[in-house]
């Protein structure tokens, strides 16, 4: 069986960055189940492992725009302080999640003054070259929910090629 859409993939896999540096990997724990072509990956590596069967490996070098895109400076914000539960936690550096229109998202603080809080809502990795060592480990006809849902159901899990 071979990934295409809507197919239910196990794999495991190493992030690094141009340096080298380990930024992500499941090596030592579950692996990372994902329903090919519903968009749960970076779109570069969901492109590189189209037509990849179980056992296969692969390297691949994901530049900026297949992968989180390019810096935006409307993506900088002030929030006001009173936003926060916590405004003692608002410092420089600091991330946390936010509920936003396309889902979880991570905002960086950038600075604070004595009102207000500038967040960086770009993604971490944004204009990053990105270097995946992936593994394909299970690959299997997604069920009709997981299709529907756009994503794999944890009860699926653990289910062979």
């Amino acid at each position: 069986m071979t990934i295409k859409e809507q197919k239910a993939v196990a794999s495991r896999y190493t992030l690094k960055d141009e340096t080298g540096e380990i930024l992500d990997t499941n090596v030592d724990t579950a692996p990372l189940e994902y329903l090919h072509g519903a968009g749960n990956l970076i779109p570069g590596l969901e492109k590189e492992l189209e037509g990849k069967n179980v056992g296969d490996k692969i390297q691949a070098v994901i530049s900026p725009e297949d992968a989180y895109g390019s810096f935006n400076e409307d993506l900088v914000q002030d929030v006001p302080l009173t936003q926060f539960d916590q405004p003692d936690q608002a410092k420089p550096g600091n991330q946390f999640h936010f509920d936003g229109p396309n889902g979880v998202g991570i905002a960086t603080v950038v600075s604070v003054d004595d009102k207000n809080v500038k967040v960086d809502l770009n993604h971490p990795l944004v204009d990053k070259t990105l270097n995946f060592d992936v593994e394909v480990l299970t690959i299997r006809d997604a069920s009709q929910d997981e299709i529907d849902n756009g994503y794999i159901q944890p009860q699926a899990a653990g289910a062979s090629n």
